[in-house]
């Protein structure tokens, strides 16, 4: 079965990172989110972009980004992330 989402959907539940794993200091702190889609799954992910305090509800929608790089060559690893919904 293949589902397709909207990649939009509303903060559920969020937290401050400021003591993150190994490859992710250098984003910290940063904000990690439950996101509950339109569809109704639940989704973890950092927000991005964010010009506004986060707070539960807030409207959100699913972004490219990079998320690190690796390695001695520097590849660049790139997955999602929500930012505030554009209107």
């Amino acid at each position: 079965m293949n589902f397709q989402f909207a990649g939009k959907g509303s903060v559920y539940s969020y937290t401050i990172v400021t003591d993150p794993p190994a490859g992710f200091e250098e984003q910290a702190p940063y904000v990690l989110a439950l996101v509950q889609l339109d569809e109704g799954p639940l989704v973890t992910a950092q927000l991005t972009d964010l010009g506004e305090p986060v707070a539960v509800g807030m409207r959100v929608e699913m972004v490219t980004r990079k998320l690190r790089t690796e390695g001695e060559s520097g590849m660049i690893v790139y997955g999602y992330k929500f930012r505030p919904l554009l209107a």
